[in-house]
């Protein structure tokens, strides 16, 4: 029989989606978040029409659009800023979405918290899981503050350095891929009208997308630096050093970046958990278990998927365990194929003149397959 009684280990995008199609379709859902604040915050992010489409599915679309710049094509940069060439993206949301928007992640984050605790879900902030007992069907939870729950079904949606992904015995890691990423929100150049790439600079590549009608969010790929410099605090100085040879608007923006600038540095990190993601009726999804490079601009979208797929499927009226194996025989296909040729591409950048690369081919092949349904 459907689930009834779910709790959701994580308030991110993924957790959010979950907790919105649940709720939408009639379950009891609790929300519990580790931070003791829950509310946007981050970078730009780039939401792909299949994501569009997740988002239209739990009620939020309108309103992520409202702030965000969608776009349909994507150009190609040399260093100094010269044009390459320009791509049609493919609609992978369907034929009626914007194939592409940039939006902030803090706008989206935002839109997601406010229909979560509109639609009645439990919202516990500051404490997560500290113990799971398993019994047929059903989860008995013991949290970090020692309060208790028993739920039909748990699920982790707590990102890449999951702690539900350990507490349910999966063992896998995320690794280090071989490239770091620099990020910041800037004012947007009034020529700004779509997504750049510039390739063929001193790093692997600088880019940059829209994001609200005043503000970009701009990126540089490079090699993993100094460990120490992780955190959303970079020193801009050393933005400006290893992005120094790139022309163009990207040169414009980095030009004009205040000194108060925050710049958010990372090493990317990818992990796929090629296995169950459950173990009886307690399981992780999302970054947890797929997280890519983004070169494909594919990790929040195949996160939402996750969600609206698992919500649909655990309550419909068949047992719980047969919907969770027909869960992973939908999904794992799916993001194997886009990790699998984010990290293609990732090698690509960090080891140019590989023969047979070609990027653009494999980007084009990637989003068409992705049109179909998730």
């Amino acid at each position: 029989m459907p689930v009834q009684k779910v709790l959701v280990v994580g308030g991110g995008i993924t957790g959010s989606v979950l907790c919105l199609a649940l709720a939408q379709r009639g379950a009891e859902v609790e929300l519990v978040e580790i931070s003791p604040q829950w509310f946007g915050v981050g970078h730009g992010i780039t939401v792909q029409g299949n994501a569009l489409k997740a988002l239209r599915s739990v009620g939020v679309l309108d309103r992520v659009l409202a702030r965000a710049v969608p776009f349909d094509i994507m150009r190609l940069r040399s260093a100094d800023g010269g044009l390459i060439t320009e791509l049609n993206t493919p609609h992978t949301g369907g034929p009626e979405l914007p194939s592409t928007a940039g939006a902030l992640r803090s706008d989206l984050q935002d839109a997601l918290c406010d229909a979560v605790r509109g639609h009645g879900v439990r919202v516990r902030l500051g404490l997560s899981v500290d113990r799971l007992d398993q019994s047929p069907g059903q989860v008995d939870v013991s949290f970090t503050d020692g309060s208790t729950g028993r739920y039909d079904l748990v699920v982790g949606a707590d990102g890449i350095n999951s702690a539900m992904r350990a507490l349910i015995g999966i063992d896998a890691k995320p690794s280090p891929v071989g490239m770091s990423i620099f990020r910041v929100v800037a004012d947007r150049p009034a020529e700004m009208d779509c997504a750049e790439v510039y390739y063929g600079g001193p790093r692997f590549k600088a880019g940059y997308s829209p994001i609200s009608p005043d503000q970009c969010y701009a990126y540089l790929l490079d090699e993993n630096l100094d460990a120490s410099l992780i955190g959303p605090r970079a020193p801009l100085s050393l933005l400006r050093e290893r992005g120094a040879g790139y022309g163009g608007t990207w040169g414009k923006i980095l030009a004009s970046l205040p000194d108060d600038t925050a710049v958010d540095y990372r090493w990317i990190e990818a992990i796929l958990v090629d296995e169950p993601w459950h173990r009886g009726r307690a399981m992780v999804i999302g970054d947890a278990v797929h997280a890519c490079p983004p070169l494909i601009a594919q990790g929040a979208a195949m996160c939402m998927e996750d969600a609206v797929l698992l919500a649909e499927l655990v309550t419909a009226d068949e047992p719980t365990e047969k919907a969770l194996d027909r869960f992973m025989a939908r999904r794992l296909p799916r993001v194997r194929m886009v990790l699998e040729n984010s990290l293609r591409l990732a090698d690509w950048e960090i080891h140019p003149g590989t023969p047979g690369a070609d990027p653009a081919r494999i980007m084009s092949e990637t989003l068409d397959n992705l049109r179909a349904a998730a």
